[in-house]
């Protein structure tokens, strides 16, 4: 399958991803292994008067980093979880920042996929990175439980 953003599981995944439609993230997959995720931060987003939960950044790396993985496994009929995660926050995101998640694969195995993702504003200011470690699994053991 050429474009990735249709793939069968790509588009169950955003059916299924429910957290992320309730706080507006949308992704492009730009080929196998890379993502970029885009979030822009809002008032309901925030943690203080004016500082962007972590949480919300945190959710940006881990759904960027989730597509990046599905992405190299989806044509072998997988899909992806999270197993381990881990962020570092350099600043700030602020109300009307527009956010990019930029996500790659930095190894891939039969069921242990591992990746890394950095987080940018409007600015080009580097606002978290994340890696994480996901386990690659059979789409049948999701898609059966929502049928």
């Amino acid at each position: 399958m050429t474009d990735l953003n249709q793939h069968p599981y790509v588009l169950s995944y955003l059916d299924w991803n429910k957290f992320g439609q309730l706080i507006g993230m949308n992704f492009s997959i730009l080929e196998p292994g890379k993502v970029s995720y885009q979030l822009v931060a809002e008032e309901k987003h925030l943690a203080t008067p004016i500082d962007v939960h972590g949480g919300v950044i945190a959710s940006l790396i881990d759904g960027a980093l989730g597509v990046a993985a599905l992405s190299v496994v989806c044509e072998n009929k997988q899909i992806v979880s999270t197993v381990a995660l881990n962020i570092n926050y350099a600043q700030p995101a602020q109300v009307g920042d527009q956010l990019t998640a930029r996500a790659h694969v930095t190894k891939s195995g039969k069921r242990i996929i591992f990746a890394a993702a950095e987080v940018r504003n409007q600015r080009n200011e580097l606002i978290a990175m994340g890696t994480a470690t996901l386990n690659a699994f059979p789409f049948e053991k999701v898609s059966q439980a929502v049928q």
